[in-house]
Formats: structure tokens, C-alpha cells, sequence
């Protein structure tokens, strides 16, 4: 894949403290993460690459368009869900048939989760020291 081909869509992804950054070229459905082939950078993990291939599957257009992400921060969990979303996001940049069954699907759902601070006195978010009683 060139880097002068065709953009048709971009996307923008974002879970936990990860970030993804998706385009979407007309192609064969390879799918390209920080120029790493998917399977390869995802660590041959089958329900991160589900979840990326997810927004795709479930519009049948899995061999339509080739992706194309730059992803940073957080781990692969939360990498993986960025790019589902920012997929989600540029899918429907492409054609607005394809909200309603992305949102169906809950593609379009950003997950707002994210780690709690911790707070002084204890020892992590909410856990606190051992009770003394005396």
C-alpha cells in the first residue's frame, strides 16, 4: 500500500489513555497498524483482532477498504477498541446507511472508563490502610 493512494475517510478513536488515528482506502482489507500488519502487531491475539475487525464484519465490507491506523498510548486492549471505534467513526463518514447498524452493534459507543486517580490516605483509588481498632 502506497502512501500517495486514494483517502477516503478518517476516524478518530480513543479508550483508556489510547489513541487512534484510522483512514480508510478503497483495497483488499489489509489492515495496517503504526505500519505493522495487524495480525503482527496485535500479537496474533484473536479477540483484539475481532474487535478491530468488528465495525467492518458487521457491514460485510471486510475486503472493501484497506485501513491504515496510527495508534499511541495505553496497551493493546485499549488500542484495539480505539481503533474499533475510530473505524466505527470513518465507516460512517463513507455512507450514512451505515449508522444505524454500527450503532446497533455499539461501535459507535464511546467507553468512558478510565483509571482513577488516586486520592491521599490510601493506598490506591479506594483502597484503604487496615483498620486498627486499638
Amino acid at each position: 500500500m502506497g502512501q500517495k493512494e486514494q483517502t477516503l475517510a478518517y476516524g478518530t478513536g480513543r479508550r483508556k489513555t489510547s489513541v487512534a488515528k484510522v483512514r480508510l482506502i478503497p483495497g483488499k482489507g489489509e489492515i495496517l497498524i503504526n505500519s505493522k500488519p495487524a495480525n503482527l502487531y496485535l500479537q496474533y491475539n484473536l479477540s483484539y483482532l475481532a474487535a478491530v475487525k468488528s465495525p467492518l464484519e458487521s457491514l460485510g465490507l471486510a475486503n472493501e477498504y484497506n485501513v491504515i491506523v496510527n495508534t499511541q498510548g495505553g496497551g493493546l486492549t485499549g488500542q484495539s477498541e480505539a481503533i474499533r471505534l475510530g473505524l466505527a467513526r470513518a465507516l460512517c463518514q463513507i455512507s450514512l446507511t451505515h449508522r444505524p447498524l454500527l450503532k446497533s452493534d455499539h461501535h459507535l459507543t464511546r467507553d468512558a472508563r478510565a483509571k482513577e486517580r488516586k486520592k491521599y490516605g490510601l493506598h490506591k483509588a479506594r483502597k484503604a490502610p487496615q483498620y486498627s481498632k486499638r
